[in-house]
C-alpha cells in the first residue's frame, strides 16, 4: 500500500484503459506525489490501481490523513487548489476540466547516431548556445511580436465556436471525457486539446492552410506557384583536417535556380520538424540511416535516389511545399551560417504546431455529414491495409526475381554458353576447312548466351530497383496513416460523447456545436490529405509501371538483338 493518500474532490469516471473511477470524498492511495503530466497513479477504495487527474484530488500527508474531518472536506471542496497547510501539495483546478496533455512531439530520435557518422551534430550548424532565448523574453512573448501585425489574427478554439462564452467552453471540456493515454496519438498529436477548445495562437493571413471542395471531395487548394527540385553531385567533403567526413548533395529548386548543399543530417532534422508540425499530413518517409558503408558508391547512389522521391513527394504536397520550414531548407545559402541558424530557430519555436495547427486550416462553409465521414475514413482505413500487403507482397517477389536474375539466371545462361563452346572446340578437332565457319558460329553463340547472362545481372537496376524503391516511399506513406485516421476517429468520438451528454441535459447545445465545428475542420483536412495521397498514387504508380514495362521491352529486344547475331553467324557457315 503507497504511504501518501489523497481525498477524491470530483466524480471521475475511466473511459480508457490504464485509468481508474474515483468518487467525490473518497480516499485513493497513491504510489508517488509527483504527478505525470497532469496524472497521478493510486489505488481506489476498491482496490483499483491506475491513472486519475492530479486535479481533482487534494494530496494529503501522513500525518494529516488519521485527522481529517468532515469540516476539512467542506473547506477543500469549497475551494479546490487551496491549501494553508504548511507543506502540503497544492493542485491546479479550474472549471472542474483535467489537465491539458503535454504536446508531445511524434517523431523520436530512437537511434543515436554512432561515432564519427555523418549524422553527428557536431558543428556550428546547431549550436544551440548561439540561439538562445534573450533574457527576459518569454517564447510566447517572441512568437506574438514576430507575428503581430495588420494581416495577423488571434484565434481560440472557443472563439471558433458558434457562441458559447469560455467558461461554456470550459464546461465541455470538463464533461466529455478525456484519453489518459497520454501516448495516444490523439492526444500527442494535440487534436484532443484542439477538439476541447484548447488551442490558442496568432495567425498570418499568409499560413492559412485552405481545403475546397474539388470534384472528388476536400483537397487542399493548390500550390500557385508549383516548383521541383534536384539532388546531384553527391560528394565526400572532410572538416576538423580531415577528421570527419561526410556526403554533401547539390540541391537545386527550380523556383530560384540557386543551389544549395546539404547533409543528410540536414534533412532528418526537416523530417522531424515538418512530422511535429502538421498531424494530419502524411510526411514522407526520409531513407533510413546507416552507420557503416556510407561512403560506398552503391550506398550512396541508392540514398540519393531515395532522397529523390522524398523531394518529389515533398515538392507535390500543396502544403508541405509551401511551408516556411521546407521553403528554409531549400533557400537558405549554404554558406549564410547566420540566416541559417535564425530560420532554424524560427522553426524550433514555431508555436502553430499540434493542437495549433489546426488553427490554420480554412474550410468551405459548409458542414459535413459525419456518418458519411466515418464511412470514408473506415473504406481508406480498409484501402490502405490491403495496399500494404500488397506493396509487402510485390516488394517481395520482386526482390526473389532480381536474386533469381542476378544469381541464378546468369548462371543457368553461363552453363549454356558454356556447353555450346564446349560443342564448338570439340568440332574444331576434326581440322576440316569447311567446318570452321560452324565452329565459329557456335563458338559465338556460346558467347552470346555468356553474354545475355550478364545482362540479367545488370537488368534489376534498371526496372525492379526503381519500383522497389517506389514501394519502400510508400510502405512510409502507410505507416503514417493510422496514426492520422486515430486523430480523425478521435475527433468523432469526442462529438459523439458531446451529442450524448446534450441529450441527458450534461451539455448545452453551443458547446456541443463547438466540438463538432472542431471535428469538421480535422475531417476537412484528413479527407483533404486522403485526396491527395490517391491523386499521387495514381499518379506515381501509373509512371512507374510505364517504366518498368519500358525497360523489360528493351531488356527484351536486347536479349533478341544478341540472339539475332548469333544467329546471323550461321548464314556463311
Amino acid at each position: 500500500m503507497a504511504a501518501l493518500r489523497a481525498k477524491v474532490l470530483y466524480d471521475f469516471t475511466s473511459e480508457n484503459p490504464g485509468e481508474i473511477s474515483v468518487k467525490e470524498n473518497e480516499i485513493v492511495s497513491l504510489y508517488s506525489e509527483q504527478d505525470i503530466e497532469g496524472w497521478l497513479e493510486g489505488l481506489n477504495s476498491t482496490g483499483q490501481r491506475g491513472l486519475f487527474p492530479a486535479s481533482y484530488v487534494q494530496v494529503l500527508k501522513n500525518e494529516i490523513a488519521s485527522s481529517l474531518n468532515s469540516t476539512s472536506v467542506d473547506a477543500h471542496q469549497g475551494s479546490a487548489g487551496v491549501n494553508n497547510t504548511p507543506g502540503s501539495y497544492t493542485p491546479t483546478f479550474t472549471s472542474g476540466s483535467l489537465p491539458a496533455p503535454p504536446a508531445l512531439q511524434q517523431h523520436q530520435q530512437s537511434y543515436p547516431a554512432s561515432q564519427g557518422s555523418d549524422d553527428d551534430w557536431d558543428d556550428d550548424w546547431d549550436d544551440s548556445s548561439t540561439v538562445a532565448d534573450e533574457p527576459g523574453v518569454t517564447r510566447r512573448d517572441l512568437h506574438d511580436f514576430e507575428n503581430n501585425g495588420p494581416n495577423t489574427y488571434r484565434v481560440t478554439t472557443s472563439s471558433m465556436a458558434r457562441g458559447g462564452s469560455n467558461a461554456q467552453q470550459a464546461k465541455s471540456s470538463a464533461t466529455v471525457g478525456r484519453n489518459l493515454n497520454r501516448f495516444s496519438t490523439f492526444v500527442k498529436s494535440g487534436g484532443e486539446a484542439f477538439v476541447l477548445g484548447e488551442a490558442s495562437g496568432f495567425v498570418k493571413d499568409g499560413d492559412k492552410i485552405c481545403v475546397v471542395m474539388g470534384q472528388y471531395g476536400p483537397e487542399w487548394q493548390e500550390n500557385p506557384y508549383p516548383f521541383l527540385c534536384t539532388i546531384d553531385d553527391p560528394t565526400k567533403q572532410t572538416k576538423f583536417k580531415g577528421m570527419k567526413s561526410y556526403i554533401s548533395y547539390k540541391l537545386t529548386p527550380t523556383h530560384t535556380q540557386n543551389p544549395v548543399n546539404r547533409r543528410y543530417k540536414h534533412f532528418d532534422w526537416l523530417y522531424a520538424r515538418l512530422v511535429e508540425k502538421f498531424p494530419v499530413i502524411s510526411v514522407p518517409h526520409i531513407p533510413e540511416k546507416q552507420a557503416t558503408g556510407r561512403f560506398e558508391e552503391d550506398f550512396i547512389s541508392k540514398r540519393r535516389k531515395g532522397l529523390i522521391w522524398w523531394m518529389n513527394h515533398m515538392t507535390s504536397h500543396p502544403v508541405l511545399a509551401r511551408c516556411d520550414v521546407f521553403q528554409h531548407f531549400l533557400t537558405c545559402s549554404s554558406t549564410d551560417e547566420k540566416s541559417w541558424k535564425q530560420g532554424k530557430r524560427k522553426a524550433e519555436k514555431d508555436e502553430m504546431v499540434g493542437a495549433n495547427f489546426f488553427l490554420m486550416i480554412s474550410t468551405p462553409a459548409s458542414s459535413l455529414d459525419f456518418q458519411e465521414v466515418e464511412g470514408k475514413i473506415d473504406g481508406f482505413k480498409g484501402f490502405t491495409k490491403k495496399m500494404d500487403d500488397s506493396v509487402i507482397q510485390v516488394n517481395a517477389t520482386l526482390n526473389e526475381f532480381a536474386r533469381k536474375q542476378i544469381t541464378g539466371f546468369k548462371k543457368e545462361y553461363q552453363k549454356v554458353g558454356q556447353a555450346f563452346k564446349y560443342l564448338s572446340q570439340a568440332f574444331e578437332l576434326d581440322q576440316q576447312a569447311y567446318s570452321t565457319g560452324l565452329n565459329h558460329a557456335i563458338a559465338y553463340t556460346g558467347e552470346a548466351y555468356e553474354a545475355i547472362g550478364d545482362y540479367f545481372v545488370e537488368q534489376p537496376k534498371q526496372d525492379v530497383d526503381p519500383v522497389m524503391d517506389l514501394l519502400a516511399l510508400y510502405q512510409g506513406h502507410l505507416t503514417n496513416y493510422p496514426d492520422i485516421i486515430h486523430v480523425q476517429k478521435g475527433a468523432l468520438t469526442k462529438v459523439k460523447e458531446s451529442q450524448k451528454h446534450v441529450e441527458e441535459g450534461k451539455m448545452e447545445r453551443q458547446q456541443a456545436d463547438g466540438i463538432a465545428e472542431r471535428c469538421n475542420i480535422i475531417s476537412f483536412a484528413t479527407l483533404a490529405e486522403i485526396q491527395h495521397f490517391h491523386q499521387i498514387r495514381v499518379r506515381d504508380f501509373k509512371a512507374q509501371m510505364q517504366h518498368y514495362l519500358q525497360q523489360q521491352i528493351s531488356f527484351f529486344q536486347k536479349v533478341t538483338g544478341k540472339l539475332e547475331e548469333a544467329l546471323r553467324q550461321y548464314d556463311n557457315a
